[in-house]
């Protein structure tokens, strides 16, 4: 079965890409959230706020990697290489940069913490950041298809 060119692709993958993200998102903010406030209000990680958001977003990480993989492209013939893995892991290392920013910023620059705060900085501003970044670039370089991969060798070439 071949993908679906044009703007009916475009529309088909961007909602595929949105509810895998939907479920990454789920994932992150229910990890996020155990990590640092825990059930009654202080979780394990209550004073270490970013490095829990680098956990939940690897758990999160995984999961779109297996939507996106199988669903969101999975019409595309993809070669397996250890190359695209590398590419997926640097773009998910900046992706994370994006989203980590934006619960820094809130937290150390605006000094404003809690659940609402790291969740609207971290999960909601942050991951929005982050899912544009990842859509672009996974659609270019993590699972191109082969007419994309052509013209990028052509236009770097």
């Amino acid at each position: 079965m071949s993908e679906r060119s044009g703007l009916e692709g475009l529309i088909k993958r961007t909602g595929a890409f949105l509810a895998v993200g939907g479920v990454a998102f789920v994932v992150d903010a229910v990890v996020f959230n155990l990590l640092v406030f825990g059930v009654g209000g202080g979780g394990p990680m209550h004073e270490l706020p970013v490095p829990a958001k680098m956990i939940a977003i690897v758990v999160a990480t995984v999961v779109t990697y297996v939507g996106n993989r199988y669903w969101t492209f999975g019409t595309r013939s993809i070669e397996r290489k250890a190359s695209r893995y590398v590419i997926f892991i640097v773009l998910n290392i900046i992706a994370m940069l994006l989203q980590l920013g934006c619960l820094a910023f809130s937290r150390y620059v605006l000094g404003l913490e809690g659940p609402v705060a790291d969740n609207v900085a971290g999960t909601f501003v942050g991951q929005a950041v982050a899912t544009v970044f990842r859509f672009f670039t996974y659609d270019r370089w993590v699972f191109p298809d082969k007419g994309t991969a052509g013209r990028a060798a052509l236009e770097s070439g």
